[in-house]
């Protein structure tokens, strides 16, 4: 899906994230990638198994309109 088809259609590509990743395209390639909250924990829990990498990964919270969602 480009960027723009996502920002178009963000309640379609939630909906489709929930059932499977959605790969997020800016000039037909990859930049992001759309995952179900389920899908990170599970991905999350394997990871805190394994040696600990970085925590770059953590969840980041942006300010919207003056409200802040964790992203």
């Amino acid at each position: 899906m480009s960027a723009r088809e996502a920002k178009n259609a963000f309640g379609l590509m939630i909906d489709t994230a929930r059932a499977e990743p959605v790969l997020i395209e800016k000039h037909g390639r990859g930049v992001v990638m759309v995952i179900a909250v389920e899908e990170y924990e599970r991905l999350r829990g394997e990871a805190n198994s394994a040696p600990r990498q970085s925590s770059r990964s953590e969840s980041k919270r942006i300010g919207i309109s003056g409200r802040t969602r964790k992203v």
